[in-house]
């Protein structure tokens, strides 16, 4: 073969190359699901990237997104205590991925319930049980994903029907995830009382946290618990801030548009928030977004907060229903500013 003939050849073989790597390639581009029953889960895959798994297991007391990834691949969220790190705190054993649900509905406690509960106290505990999968559509831009699920008594009463929609969207460094929840009263009246316990949160890795100098308790590098006397805080600096400006401890059960906490990890900046919407019951909402990693709005409390506020109880009748919208947001490379933050939440409330 001549040298022209060598040179068209390998050119060719090289288009080739190129052609089917960028099939390939558009081909992972945009939200895909993986339904996998047996495990009880569905998997969240962003441009060919697991972001999160919508979880539903026998052993955990309510649905979650577990474990969350940023568009880098850096897991945000704590993994005690399905899958324990070095490191990592043990408290709050009910704190899984990111969920949602309520400190008393009809008197249940819906928020604190977990296998650490004795079962003969969990008479006063509530569950949320997923039931089906009603849609799991991906797409270019966005996939939408449609979960219906009961809220029960201990002796599998259902107080409430939950339909939540998940929208997923992402780009090279943000991601986002759009939630609708529709509770819907069944036979008997919900009331949900007075709870700073409340009602969407997200437990984070070590990294989030503010910097803390108490003894507390923590895993080892086998996952088991030891009592540590003091801190090491070496890569330990969440910082939180909210629409009004606050930060730090300050931001907790203050009322906001928005509330963001930010963190490096590694050598990767990182903020995670939250935005209310103007729609929902109780807006603006309280932020109960604790220093040890705990982050959650709640639309449904006030006094928890302000003494001084009224007490804030919901009530929905029999085939009465109530919905509530929130955004998350995940950014992976840098913080996001209170400008960013504030043209989410303005497009969001559109």
């Amino acid at each position: 073969m001549d040298l022209l003939g060598k040179i068209a050849k390998t050119g060719a073989a090289l288009f080739l190359f190129t052609l089917i790597a960028h099939v390939g390639y558009a081909q992972m581009k945009g939200v895909k699901f993986v339904t996998d029953e047996k495990n009880k889960k569905v998997d969240v895959m962003i441009d060919g990237k697991l972001f999160t798994s919508y979880i539903y297991p026998e052993d955990l007391d309510k649905p979650v997104l577990y474990p969350i990834y940023t568009a880098n691949g850096t897991v945000i969220t704590r993994g005690f205590p399905r899958n324990p790190r070095a490191g990592e705190r043990v408290d709050h054993p009910h704190h899984v991925g990111l969920w949602f649900n309520y400190g008393d509905v009809n008197n249940l406690d819906f928020w604190n319930n977990s296998y650490a509960i004795p079962a003969d106290q969990k008479k006063d505990y509530g569950s949320i049980r997923h039931q089906k999968v009603i849609k799991a559509e991906g797409g270019k831009t966005k996939g939408t994903l449609v979960v219906q699920a009961n809220w029960v008594d201990n002796s599998g009463k259902v107080l409430m029907v939950e339909e939540t929609t998940f929208i997923f969207s992402g780009t090279d460094d943000l991601r986002t995830i759009d939630r609708t929840t529709k509770l819907t009263a069944q036979k008997d009246k919900v009331v949900f009382e007075e709870s700073k316990e409340g009602m969407m949160g997200i437990r984070l890795d070590r990294a989030f946290e503010e910097p803390s100098n108490k003894p507390e308790v923590f895993t080892d590098a086998a996952g088991n618990p030891t009592t540590v006397a003091a801190l090491n805080n070496e890569g330990v600096n969440g910082v939180y801030r909210n629409s009004g400006g606050l930060e730090k401890g300050d931001v907790w059960g203050k009322r906001a548009d928005w509330v963001s906490l930010s963190a490096t990890k590694g050598n990767e900046d990182i903020t995670i928030a939250m935005v209310d919407n103007k729609k929902n019951m109780g807006y603006p909402a309280h932020w109960h977004a604790r220093g040890y990693g705990l982050f959650a709005v709640n639309n449904l409390a006030s006094k928890s907060y302000v003494p001084t506020d009224p007490e804030f109880t919901t009530t929905l009748k029999p085939g009465e229903s109530i919905v509530f919208n929130h955004r998350v947001l995940l950014s992976s490379g840098k913080f996001l500013s209170d400008e960013e933050m504030n043209k989410q939440f303005k497009e969001f409330n559109k």
